[in-house]
């Protein structure tokens, strides 16, 4: 006669292995970010139509849903996109260049050394307005708890700042 008690357990065992699979299979597929040093010299570069673009990292923390960081490079005269809007916030760190900034549709320069902050949902835009290639790293978090859209917003005419 089988014993009970083990057959419990047995039955606890399984459905607890069952959920732990069904959880597994919601999470998102990337491991959580450690520590780590990047050498933004050994990441490839990939040309984009406007000069190039490094991907660094892109991955859930213990406090983040997602942190994400890339390098960009624009040529002179180009912009990486229209002006735009989005509930994730972002930094930008001047490496090299000279940039055109339009915040809320007021331009400014930043330039080597400069940070440039994007607060969520407000309108942002960049293009480099020097003679030589414009380097910018660019840091983003995304919340837990942050809207997962936001309005697209065009980009504003606007002349290069003087």
């Amino acid at each position: 006669m089988p014993n009970y008690r083990y057959l419990l357990v047995a039955a606890l065992a399984a459905g607890a292995g069952a959920t732990a699979v069904a959880v597994a299979a919601d999470a998102p597929s990337k491991t959580v970010m450690h520590s780590h040093v990047y050498d933004s010299v050994i990441i490839k570069a990939e040309p984009t139509k406007t000069g190039a673009r490094r991907e660094v990292f892109d991955a859930p923390t213990a406090t983040l849903e997602r942190f994400a960081s890339h390098i960009t490079t624009l040529n002179p005269g180009e912009a990486p996109h229209a002006a735009h809007r989005h509930p994730e916030e972002e930094l930008m760190i001047v490496k090299e260049g000279t940039l055109e900034v339009m915040l809320e549709g007021k331009p400014t320069r930043a330039e080597v050394g400069g940070m440039i902050f994007c607060a969520s949902n407000e309108l942002h835009g960049i293009r480099n307005v020097g003679k030589t290639p414009a380097t910018y790293y660019v840091v983003k978090w995304y919340p837990h708890d942050m809207p997962k859209t936001a309005a697209a917003t065009p980009a504003p005419v606007h002349a290069p700042v003087k």
